[in-house]
């Protein structure tokens, strides 16, 4: 009894940690941006003679301005083709792109060929299904055929890969990447309904893979 409540314990502790290390490094990054460009604002000020930082309400809003300008500059160096050309060069450096691939997967909100799905496919039970993700929509090797992970629980940076035939995944449209992820670090003790709030349904009424890529060219 008391090995079953200290490993309980521990997995407590494991889902805390993995549910509150996105917003602490969030935050890190935010905070060390901040403190570089509160030192550029104010190396800028200095040369002019002019000390702003004597009025803390309005060199609070210099940086939060300077802060939210550097982000839309940086955003439209994004869309240029500048930017294509610089990931041309960085593409070329060993281990880059997959390095790249592997942080993009946790965007679940990409479009096209590399969206997140959260897929049902036939489990390993006689009866039933497995909840999974597709990192992309790209044919597999074997025709007809997709990757689907399921990942492991509570600590879902393992898994296994299947290659699925497009009739045999079912997409749950309605559930992203960070829902499956809430559902892998709950162990089952939140089901998926209840992380989307939404009401259980049949498998009749999810839409296959098949039928999903078929619509989505349409598009």
């Amino acid at each position: 009894m008391q090995n079953r409540r200290l490993k309980h314990f521990f997995e407590l502790v494991i889902q805390g940690f993995f549910w509150i290390l996105p917003l602490a490094v969030i935050t890190m990054i935010v905070l060390w941006l901040y403190k570089k460009i509160d030192g550029l604002v104010e190396g800028v000020f200095n040369l002019v003679g002019f000390h702003p930082q004597n009025n803390q309400s309005l060199w609070f809003i210099l940086v939060i301005v300077t802060f939210a300008l550097l982000l839309y500059l940086v955003g439209h160096f994004v869309e240029t083709r500048l930017a294509n050309w610089t990931q041309n060069i960085l593409n070329k450096i060993p281990g880059y792109s997959t390095v790249r691939d592997i942080i993009g997967i946790f965007n679940s909100s990409k479009k096209g060929e590399t969206q997140v799905l959260v897929v049902a496919i036939k489990g390993f039970a006689a009866e039933g299904y497995n909840i999974g993700l597709m990192y992309s929509q790209k044919e597999s090797i074997i025709k007809d055929h997709y990757t689907v992970t399921l990942s492991q629980t509570p600590i879902p940076n393992g898994g296994y890969m299947f290659e699925v035939h497009k009739d045999n995944i079912y997409v749950i449209e309605e559930a992203t990447f960070d829902n499956n992820l809430q559902y892998l670090l709950s162990m089952g003790v939140k089901s998926l309904a209840e992380i989307l709030k939404t009401q259980a349904k049949s498998i009749d009424e999810l839409i296959s893979l098949h039928e999903w890529l078929e619509r989505n060219q349409k598009q």
